[in-house]
C-alpha cells in the first residue's frame, strides 16, 4: 500500500476557554525519531484517551502511545460545554428525541456506563473534586415554542420510565438567577464536567500507568506495512502493531467517509471572574448547566471556584464549513450575537466583560450514526461523535479499543451494527443547504 497523506491538521480560532482558566499546562514532548508501540491513538481528547484508559484496563502489559496534532485539552476536548448527557440528545431532532424506544433504552444505558467511567477515572487518578458532578440539567425554555419542546420530550422520557421535573418560570429563577425562562425540564442523569481539567487529569493518569502523550505531533502521513502500521509526524515516525483514529470528524483529513461527514462550527464565550456583589444581586446557585430546549439554541453554564472560578459560559451560533476551519472574523460575528443573547438573560450583568471566547468543532452524519468500527485490517475509528463529544466519545473510544484486543460488549454490537454515515450532497450545495437550513433553524429557535 502506498503512503498515504492527511489532507488537513487540525485549526482553532481563539484559546480553549476551559483549559485557559486552569493552572498553566507544561508542555509535553513531540513525537521525535523512530518510535514503536504496540497500539497507537491518534487524538488525545475523550475518544483517545479512553481508548488508552480502556487498553491499558484490559491489558496493562501493553504499550499504548497517544499522538495529538497540539495540545492536551486545548483542542475540542476544551472546547465543548461539558455535559455528559445520559439520555437521548439527538440534535438533528425537534426535542431530542432519538430512533425509538428500543434504541433510547440502549443507548442511555450506554451512557451512564460512559459516565461511570468517567467518575472512575477521576477517582482512581485524583482528579480534583469539582471536575466530575453528577448535577442533572436543564432544558430551558423561552417562548411558548420551547415549552411545547420540552413537553414532547417529557412525553418520551415518561414513556422510557425515566425521571424528569417540570420547572415553572419561579423554580427556573431560582436556580439560575434570571428572569428570562419561563421554563424548564430537568433531568438528574446528567453528570456536568470542567471538561479540560477532565482530560488533563486523564492523560495524566495514564502516563502513570506506562502510557505515552505526546502532544504538537499532527500525523501528516500513514502507511500499512501488512503486520504494522507507520504513522509520520513533522519530527518522527510511530510504528505500530494496530491503530485507533480517534479524532472525530479528521476521520475525513484521513481519507475516509467523505461526503458523509456534517462538519459544524460552533462558538462559545466565557466571562471573566464575576464578582461577590454581582453574585449576591444574581442569586441562583452556584453551578448549573441549561441546554435549549431547541437544539438550535443557547447552551448556558455557570462554575464556581471548583471549575476554575464564577463564570458563566454560554454557547451558540453554529455553521458549517466542510474544511473543518474557522476564522476570527466568524468567531467575532457570532460573539457579537452571544453578547446580546448573555445581555439577555443576565441583564444585570452587562458590565461583565467576555474574558475568552472560542470555536469548536461538531461532526455530524445525517443519519445520526457514529463510525466506530476496524477501517482496515489493523485500523480503527472512534470517531463522528454528533455533538456528543463527552458521553459519545468516550463511547467509541472503550469500544475500539474493545475491539482492537479481539473483544466484544454491549458497546461493540450497538457501533458495528450501525449503518454506514449517510452521503450528503455534493459541494458547493452542501454547504449552501446546510447553512441555509442553519439560519432558519437558529432564527425559529431565536428566543430559546
Amino acid at each position: 500500500m502506498s503512503f498515504r497523506k492527511v489532507a488537513r491538521v487540525p485549526v482553532h480560532t481563539g484559546p480553549a476557554g476551559w483549559n485557559s482558566i486552569l493552572p498553566p499546562a507544561a508542555p509535553r514532548a513531540a513525537l521525535t525519531g523512530e518510535q514503536a508501540c504496540d497500539i497507537a491513538i491518534v487524538g488525545a481528547g475523550f475518544a483517545g484517551l479512553s481508548a488508552a484508559r480502556r487498553l491499558l484496563q484490559l491489558d496493562p502489559k501493553l504499550s499504548v502511545t497517544v499522538v495529538d496534532a497540539g495540545r492536551v485539552a486545548e483542542s475540542s476536548a476544551g472546547r465543548n460545554s461539558g455535559f455528559m448527557i445520559d439520555l437521548p440528545h439527538e440534535l438533528t431532532s425537534s426535542d431530542y428525541a432519538g430512533a425509538g424506544e428500543a434504541h433510547d433504552r440502549t443507548l442511555t444505558r450506554l451512557n451512564r456506563h460512559a459516565i461511570d467511567f468517567a467518575e472512575t477515572v477521576c477517582a482512581d487518578f485524583g482528579i480534583p473534586e469539582g471536575t466530575f458532578q453528577r448535577s442533572g440539567k436543564i432544558n430551558g425554555a423561552a417562548s411558548a415554542v420551547g415549552d411545547a419542546a420540552n413537553r414532547s420530550y417529557a412525553e418520551h422520557l415518561k414513556a422510557l420510565g425515566e425521571p424528569h421535573e417540570m420547572l415553572d418560570a419561579a423554580a427556573m429563577r431560582a436556580v439560575t438567577g434570571s428572569d428570562y425562562y419561563a421554563g424548564g425540564l430537568f433531568t438528574p442523569g446528567t453528570a456536568v464536567i470542567q471538561p479540560a481539567a477532565y482530560i488533563r487529569g486523564l492523560a495524566a493518569g495514564l502516563e502513570t500507568q506506562g502510557g505515552r502523550v505526546f502532544e504538537s505531533s499532527p500525523v501528516t502521513g500513514f502507511d500499512s506495512l501488512g503486520t504494522a502500521w507507520v504513522l509520520a509526524t513533522p519530527q518522527g515516525r510511530l510504528r505500530a502493531s494496530k491503530v485507533i483514529l480517534a479524532n472525530n470528524g479528521h476521520l475525513e483529513s484521513f481519507g475516509f467517509k467523505a461526503g458523509r461527514l456534517m462538519h459544524i462550527m460552533l462558538n462559545a464565550c466565557m466571562t471573566a471572574e464575576i464578582g461577590a456583589d454581582d453574585l449576591a444581586r444574581l442569586g441562583g446557585d452556584q453551578t448549573w448547566g441549561l441546554t435549549p430546549s431547541d437544539p438550535m439554541g443557547c447552551t448556558v453554564r455557570r462554575i464556581s471556584t471548583a471549575q476554575g472560578g464564577n463564570r458563566i459560559v454560554i454557547r451558540q451560533g453554529g455553521y458549517y464549513r466542510p474544511n473543518m476551519a474557522t476564522s476570527a472574523a466568524d468567531l467575532a460575528r457570532v460573539t457579537g450575537r452571544m453578547r446580546e443573547k448573555f445581555d439577555a438573560r443576565f441583564p444585570g450583568l452587562r458590565h461583565v466583560p467576555f474574558e475568552h471566547a472560542w470555536s469548536g468543532h461538531l461532526c455530524l452524519s445525517k443519519n445520526a450514526v457514529s463510525v466506530m468500527r476496524e477501517l482496515e485490517a489493523g485500523l480503527y475509528s472512534a470517531c463522528v461523535q454528533n455533538g456528543l463529544g463527552t458521553t459519545r466519545g468516550t463511547l467509541t473510544g472503550i469500544g475500539a479499543a474493545e475491539l482492537a484486543v479481539g473483544q466484544t460488549s454491549d458497546i461493540t454490537r450497538f457501533f458495528t451494527a450501525e449503518a454506514e454515515p449517510s452521503r450528503l450532497p455534493p459541494h458547493p450545495f452542501d454547504t449552501i443547504g446546510a447553512n441555509a437550513y442553519l439560519r432558519f433553524k437558529e432564527w425559529q429557535a431565536r428566543l430559546e
